[in-house]
């Protein structure tokens, strides 16, 4: 996997895990699907941005790793790339 490759699979992956949990979408679709899932498992995990990367970040980790070890292990790098991300973010929007 080239590095271009790596870097725009963990900025989908934020972005995705990010669009769910944490904006309301286009024509409020996402919140209205996370008032939906209300206190449910789906409810709960759109709620939680480390624990939803790992399920985003699963489907691309699975689609670009070439044996059971590379997918398991990009799907973590994934997962733990974008929650880097997130940090980043939250860090420089609460510190002006």
């Amino acid at each position: 996997m080239t590095a271009y490759l790596f870097l725009i699979s963990v900025l989908s992956v934020w972005r995705v895990t990010h669009l769910i949990q944490a904006e309301d979408g286009p024509f409020d679709l996402i919140y209205k699907l996370r008032k939906l899932a209300g206190k449910s498992f789906f409810g709960s995990l759109m709620d939680c941005f480390l624990c939803l990367s790992m399920w985003v970040a699963l489907p691309v980790g699975i689609y670009f790793g070439n044996n059971w070890m590379e997918k398991i292990l990009l799907t973590l790098s994934f997962s733990a790339a974008s929650i880097f991300l997130e940090q980043i973010i939250m860090k420089k929007s609460n510190h002006p």
